[in-house]
């Protein structure tokens, strides 16, 4: 098999349209004086270089006997989405050692008996930090296999004292145009707001992602903490989680509003359910040059399909 470093993906699969639109613009305003020096934009030629510190203690977790080879570190630190720092594959690699994660905390509000606030220091000592290695999937048709490093998502919500009211859980980003400077246009509707059904982030394969590869999580990958879903299509996972809501109604996420009839709420991973613009029949890993036929619910069914009976998943994509 020809190996490559990465897969060499059609234009179609790199970007939406609505954010590649945004990143034609800016480039043309360079044209007009306003340069990306001017705005601090600038990112290095490569990944900038960051100190990378090993957890002390990883158990193996639940659900990780996926019998893969684990995809590169390298391919997966230096490709991927956090349009934050960037509407190109290798943006965040070049531009998120901006970001600052300590102090770092987490506000809980909405359904919940009383707001709380969470420090990350604290958080990793929840629970036993485990590695769980997931298959995930782009839904622009690329995917990898990761060892992730993290606590149940359960953690988090038996915490909150959540009321009979909640049915949803909103998770929202960080949108600091100081560290984060793509904040400042407006190509998404900042902060990036993703959401779970409560039923969908108490099941046993959400996990609070803290780190990869026994290691604490990269910044261009979500740092210090992101929502793992894997069988759902990657976006759904929100990365430098700053706040969480527990509402009673489903609500709009970032890419429903910005792409309703591309990006549905519920994104599980569906080879039956083309995306716009392409099929998702079938991805290309990380790392690999052939194609691999989709697997529903990214190969967890057995585990997740129970959550959606009776559902029309054309529908509701």
């Amino acid at each position: 098999m020809l190996i490559l470093h990465r897969p060499d993906p059609l234009p179609s699969e790199i970007t939406p349209p609505e954010v590649y639109g945004a990143r034609r613009s800016f480039l043309r305003s360079l044209s007009v004086g306003i340069g990306a020096a001017s705005f601090g934009l600038l990112g290095e030629s490569h990944g900038a270089p960051v100190e990378r510190v090993r957890f002390d203690t990883v158990t193996p977790g639940p659900f990780s006997a996926v019998d893969e080879k684990p995809t590169p570190y390298t391919s997966v630190t230096e490709y991927g989405n956090f349009y934050e720092f960037g509407p190109d594959k290798d943006s965040p690699a070049r531009n998120a050692h901006r970001l600052r994660t300590r102090p770092w905390t987490i506000s809980v509000e909405g359904e919940i008996r009383r707001p709380k606030t969470f420090a990350i220091e604290d958080i990793l000592k929840w629970a036993p930090l485990e590695e769980r290695i997931y298959r995930m999937r782009c839904v622009e048709g690329w995917s990898a296999v990761i060892p992730w490093v993290g606590i149940p998502l359960t953690e988090l919500i038996k915490r909150c004292e959540v009321t009979g009211n909640a049915k949803f859980v909103e998770f929202w980003s960080l949108a600091d145009p100081e560290q984060m400077p793509y904040v400042r246009f407006p190509f998404l509707d900042w902060p990036y707001i993703e959401a779970l059904r409560l039923d969908e982030a108490m099941h046993p394969l959400a996990l609070l992602g803290l780190g990869m590869y026994g290691e604490h999580m990269p910044k261009q990958n979500g740092a210090p903490l992101r929502v793992v879903v894997p069988w759902k299509y990657g976006f759904k996972g929100a990365k430098s989680i700053v706040k969480v809501r527990f509402v009673e109604k489903q609500p709009p996420t970032v890419w429903t509003k910005a792409a309703p009839d591309e990006y549905g709420f519920y994104s599980n991973v569906n080879p039956d359910v083309p995306h716009k613009r392409w099929s998702q029949s079938h991805e290309r890993r990380l790392g690999e040059f052939f194609r691999r036929k989709t697997q529903p619910f990214n190969g967890y069914g057995d585990q997740v399909a129970g959550l959606y009976a009776g559902m029309d998943l054309r529908k509701n994509f």
